[in-house]
């Protein structure tokens, strides 16, 4: 009798009891035995799409463990998920102007949350969602997601990031070198509002503007006098930028609105309310903390859309020091003739709000659920519901922003 050594006591009198009733033959036993081919798995990826002018990154912090960030990609015509990519803890994204790549700046470390820490401004493939590039940087703003710690330049040629390692500085990233050309220091002054291609403005704690012209490759720095009080009615960090040309709307916490046009000598208009835009009496600031009326708040509280010269803003009933307050509407304004267009209720409070640049533009709003709506611009209704994107979603980012 032939034996099969290689087989468990139990599987051998199992097959020599099949075989006295002569159900398969001693070369069937041997099949049976051997080890079963694995197919080879083949892994592929699939290609989205390219960049159109509705299709949004979505920044989301996932507030609820701070552990990790998020940054989506969504189709707003559709309100469909395309795609994610994380974003470490404190993470900020920025898209190249032409959707050629988009940018993560974002801090890990080597146990997790402890050990060696490593700062790193990824590039990703807007297609892919691979990695293209995976740049090491000396040193990043580990504040808080806001547009204007990561900023680019009109060509993307240039990524701009604030840094406070050791202190307050703006490193200058060449797209096409993946490397730091230069870091500029800016003690007592803060994060980057890109104007054309060879320049970026950051805010200052006195009030002021310092401008860095990078023409030429060398960083030049001048100062503008205080426009504004930090300690009576600051102005809001997320205030918009049109980089094509600088000019920018800072937003104070009562409700003043700053004209700027942004250069190596930037200039300062004569502030305008976004009350008295409204027909309404002009909001006060700290001297009368406690009187209530329609203020500014959020996060990313205000966009623009650079066509139309037309500012939204996220507007709740509160106090003074109601800044960080979700809106309850949405304030159109137009930043030509310092009017009011049109106030957009919203159905649950927001603390963002973004919009696409195109001719048909789309706005978008979130709750504190993680839920995106997404609006049409022109008409000021919503269109689409995107139940629980995420958990806390800051802020969104649209082709040419």
């Amino acid at each position: 009798m032939h034996c099969f050594p290689a087989l468990r006591s139990g599987t051998a009198a199992l097959v020599l009891g099949m075989m006295a009733l002569g159900a398969f033959s001693v070369t069937s036993v041997k099949a049976w035995a051997d080890e079963p081919v694995v197919q080879e798995e083949e892994s592929d990826i699939i290609k989205l799409s390219p960049v159109t002018p509705h299709r949004i990154l979505v920044q989301d912090t996932v507030g609820t463990h701070a552990k990790d960030g998020r940054v989506y990609v969504v189709d707003a015509d559709q309100g469909k998920l395309l795609g994610m990519v994380q974003a470490a803890y404190n993470g900020n994204v920025v898209q190249d102007p032409k959707g050629r790549a988009f940018y993560v700046a974002e801090t890990v470390w080597s146990r997790g949350n402890r050990g060696d820490r490593l700062d790193l401004l990824p590039a990703y493939d807007p297609q892919t969602l691979t990695i293209t590039n995976d740049e090491v940087l000396p040193g990043r703003a580990l504040v808080t997601p806001k547009k204007n710690n990561l900023a680019i330049s009109q060509d993307g040629s240039r990524v701009y990031i604030f840094s406070m390692v050791p202190t307050n500085a703006v490193h200058v990233i060449d797209t096409a070198a993946h490397k730091v050309s230069q870091t500029v220091d800016l003690p007592g002054c803060a994060l980057a509002y890109p104007w054309g291609n060879d320049g970026f403005t950051s805010i200052c704690a006195d009030g002021g503007l310092a401008n860095v012209s990078l023409k030429d490759g060398k960083a030049s720095v001048t100062h503008t006098k205080p426009f504004f009080d930090p300690e009576k009615d600051a102005v809001f960090e997320h205030s918009p930028t049109r980089r094509s040309d600088g000019k920018t709307w800072f937003i104070s916490y009562s409700g003043l609105v700053y004209p700027t046009a942004l250069s190596a000598d930037s200039t300062v208009e004569p502030a305008w309310s976004i009350q008295e835009a409204a027909g309404m009496k002009k909001a006060p600031a700290a001297e009368a903390p406690f009187a209530k009326t329609w203020r500014p708040g959020g996060w990313q509280l205000s966009a623009l859309h650079y066509a139309s010269g037309h500012l939204f803003v996220l507007m709740h009933q509160g106090t003074f020091w109601t800044h960080k307050k979700a809106g309850t509407e949405v304030w159109e304004l137009d930043t030509a003739t310092h009017k009011l267009v049109r106030r957009i209720p919203l159905p649950v409070p927001a603390t963002m709000v973004g919009v696409t640049q195109d001719d048909k533009p789309l706005l978008f709003t979130n709750d504190n659920e993680g839920d995106l709506f997404i609006w049409d611009m022109k008409t000021g209704k919503q269109m689409k519901k995107m139940p629980h994107l995420g958990d806390d979603l800051y802020f969104t980012v649209a082709l040419g922003e």
